[in-house]
């Protein structure tokens, strides 16, 4: 689309300049929060919080081993005159911009494939939450460049640094759980799921709210929507109208897909309607200390929770987590977003960045679908049934609109001998099941149930009605309908 844009602007039969131009702003403000919040929102919350230490330690501490490995190099190699210098700030900034991952085509192929569900709950939560780490990291360092630090020492620069970090990773989670669980409270006791309508504005509401409150307290907007995700999705989803619960799933989908589009069809733009430096001893270099600092993040760690963990992260495992760190499109914002001086300095970044991107997911996302299978990682089932048909598309779930573990269908005795008889859970799932859920969701009667049925019954009728009713409908198409 960029190349056919360009194509038109030389031959002066359009003008785009204007619209080509991508605003920080707009991303952080419009664009991300909804694809951050539905990846929240449409976390499978069983395996999530079973791996919750695992994905943790990876999302914070590796994305952080990973921003200080390539970082640390840039500002290394320039000192070194390898490549271009960068000042300690600016090579820490680019360091944890890079380190955001997006292996959409990756958790793809995964879904496909069928293979190992921890390892895919490893790579997707890890995901989510280093887009956040990775934002508020790139945040830090732009914080301490605004400041004067020529007076003060290395060791008091890292711990301003790391207070600054932990305030924002730990006040934004806070705020953004706090707003979560308000939301579902408010729910529980406000019935609102006879007015559907009324219901879905007041669960936009409260999933924009905790990114406007963080920001105004100069907080993580991104890492706080996170959190009110998981939670809403957790708690505040179960107390809504089935009618709710389906639309809420299917909006959200469809507009973190837009969203995501969108910034990719930026993305192709910018490579041919931008300015761009390019320094090829600077983008191998890149690469090179990328791939090297997120084997320095899965590995050892890996090595590390093995002792831990009763389901082992295998060898292959790694390598497959490795292989996965695609880049997308948070790193290419924010490097727009990164206030350098001069020009030529943010124009080398953005370029790199771009590169980088490119080669991630060209390459690493195009080669792990023949390397999966290679390694035989995938079920054995499924391999048989995957010869036939192997589906790679992101917006398939959209139409599995009812999903079991949304729609909340158990009654108070059902809830009970589910979850809190059973005597396999333990810590935070236990507590979860025991004490949290109950008080936070409503449990349903079987008066609730059978309103909950005719008012989905009502809805299919009514669309068989107007679509009997149409101005192509017909006899013929009817008998097809039944």
């Amino acid at each position: 689309m960029g190349a056919v844009i360009k194509l038109i602007e030389f031959k002066k039969l359009a003008n785009w300049k204007e619209e080509e131009m991508f605003r920080p702003n707009m991303f952080f403000l419009l664009l991300l929060p909804p694809i951050i919040f539905e990846s929240g929102y449409s976390l499978h919350k069983g395996n999530f919080f079973q791996n919750i230490g695992s994905i943790t330690l990876f999302a914070v501490f590796g994305t952080a081993i990973s921003a200080f490995v390539v970082g640390g190099g840039i500002y290394f190699l320039g000192q070194a005159d390898v490549i271009s210098k960068l000042n300690m700030t600016d090579s820490f900034a680019f360091g944890s911009l890079i380190s955001a991952v997006d292996p959409v085509a990756t958790i793809a192929i995964f879904n496909a494939l069928h293979v190992d569900p921890v390892l895919n709950m490893l790579v997707f939560g890890e995901s989510i939450l280093n887009d956040a780490v990775s934002i508020v990291l790139t945040n830090t360092a732009e914080g301490l460049t605004r400041k004067n630090m020529s007076d003060v020492s290395g060791w008091q620069t890292f711990l301003q640094a790391l207070g600054y970090f932990l305030k924002m990773f730990f006040g934004s989670a806070a705020l953004g759980t706090l707003t979560g669980l308000i939301s579902a409270l408010v729910l529980k006791h406000i019935d609102l799921r006879k007015t559907p309508s009324l219901e879905f504005g007041m669960m936009i509401i409260f999933a924009y709210l905790p990114y406007g409150l963080a920001e105004g307290i100069s907080l993580s907007g991104i890492m706080a929507i996170l959190f009110s995700g998981i939670v809403m999705s957790h708690y505040t989803h179960h107390n809504l109208s089935p009618v709710t619960q389906i639309l809420m799933q299917q909006t959200l989908r469809t507009v973190a897909f837009l969203c995501e589009t969108c910034v990719f069809a930026f993305l192709g733009l910018s490579i041919f309607s931008f300015p761009h430096k390019f320094e090829i001893s600077f983008v191998i270099w890149c690469i090179v200390l990328v791939l090297f600092g997120r084997a320095v993040n899965i590995f050892p760690l890996s090595y590390l929770l093995n002792f831990f963990r009763d389901h082992k992260i295998t060898p292959k495992m790694m390598f497959i987590m490795w292989f996965s760190g695609l880049r997308g499109a948070i790193p290419y914002a924010l490097s727009l977003h990164l206030d350098l001086e001069p020009m030529e300095k943010r124009q080398l970044i953005g370029t790199t960045t771009i590169v980088i991107v490119l080669f991630t997911i060209l390459l690493l996302g195009g080669s792990t679908m023949p390397l999966i299978r290679l390694m035989d990682i995938e079920d054995a089932k499924a391999r048989r049934r995957n010869k036939k048909d192997v589906n790679l598309s992101k917006t398939e779930k959209m139409g599995n609109t009812v999903e079991s573990e949304h729609l909340s269908e158990l009654t108070e005795e059902e809830y009970e001998a589910h979850y809190i008889r059973r005597q396999d859970l333990k810590g935070f799932v236990w507590l979860d099941a025991k004490y949290l859920n109950p008080f936070f969701t409503r449990r349903l009667t079987q008066e609730d149930l059978h309103h909950g049925r005719i008012q989905m019954k009502t809805l299919t009728n009514k669309w068989y009605e107007e679509v009997r009713q149409g101005p192509s409908g017909s006899e013929d198409d009817e008998q097809e309908l039944l």
